[in-house]
């Protein structure tokens, strides 16, 4: 993303500014920002150290984007949400640091007033992801090509998203989750679990994600535990809220205790409810 047309503008000590480029003067730039060709930033955005903006990419609205964040060409940020509900009310968006947007992401601002689209830290967002209103992603996410969030979704910390795919809205994905390409995603998927499948199906725990993360290094992580407590939960000929239930009155680690936290909020009414098991 760099641009050796880039030059100082004097408005913004610190920062360069490609000439073909517009940067409101209201808006906030921080030491190091690029403002590559043919970029828009607008009156109420804060940029933070260190990014970078690539061509024809466009910051709107109310967005604040933290530092060292890689934005490459036309990505929209900051944009009206695509939801009928929307009466010009104005919302957030809110980065964190060291996230990478590719080519033709899309982050749309909230709905309600007061309301935020928030991005942790850490994340890559491949082309032509879009993330809807409303959405919360934690930190060290991926999700690949063509990922289509919409609106109200909540994604945890370490998820790894595959492409081509749609997550319906008010879904949770949960912490190492990791979900297979072209993957119809219309119910929760659970912390630690592999899915897959159209519709979409749990097909076990995420092992390698859970190997390559490091947890199996940490002293009170009991893989054994989560992998028998995931097998009571879901293999069980009873109703997931009954096995759910006596899992709870067992013994349970940090993770077990995360896994079944989750699916006690999943089956909540407010939720969609936990995928299913495959051939369940």
């Amino acid at each position: 993303m760099e641009n050796n047309n880039t030059e100082s503008n004097s408005s913004f000590s610190g920062v360069k500014v490609h000439p073909n480029a517009f940067v409101d003067p209201k808006a906030e730039l921080h030491d190091g920002v690029i403002i590559s060709q043919g970029a828009f930033v607008g009156p109420n955005a804060t940029i933070g150290k260190g990014t970078e903006i690539g061509q024809n990419a466009v910051i709107s609205g109310r967005t604040q984007i933290g530092s060292n964040n890689k934005i490459f060409p036309n990505v929209f940020i900051g944009l009206d949400p695509q939801d009928l509900k929307y009466k010009g009310a104005s919302t957030e968006v809110i980065i964190g640091d060291n996230n990478t947007f590719r080519e033709c992401v899309t982050i749309n601002k909230a709905t309600e007033e007061g309301e935020k689209t928030i991005i942790g830290n850490n994340n890559l967002l491949m082309a032509y992801t879009h993330i809807g209103h409303n959405c919360e992603l934690g930190n060290g996410i991926v999700l690949s090509n063509s990922v289509q969030v919409a609106g109200h979704v909540k994604v945890e910390d370490k998820a790894i998203i595959g492409g081509c795919l749609g997550i319906h809205q008010f879904v949770h994905i949960g912490y190492l989750a990791m979900i297979g390409g072209m993957t119809r995603v219309d119910r929760d998927v659970p912390p630690f679990c592999l899915a897959e499948g159209h519709p979409g199906r749990l097909r076990g725990l995420n092992r390698i994600g859970i190997k390559r993360s490091g947890l199996m290094e940490n002293k009170d992580f009991d893989l054994k535990l989560l992998q028998s407590t995931w097998n009571f939960l879901f293999k069980s000929s009873d109703a997931i809220s009954n096995s759910l239930e006596k899992a709870m009155k067992g013994e349970l680690d940090l993770s077990s205790s995360k896994l079944c936290s989750f699916l006690k909020e999943s089956i909540s009414k407010e939720r969609r409810g936990p995928m299913p098991l495959v051939n369940s």
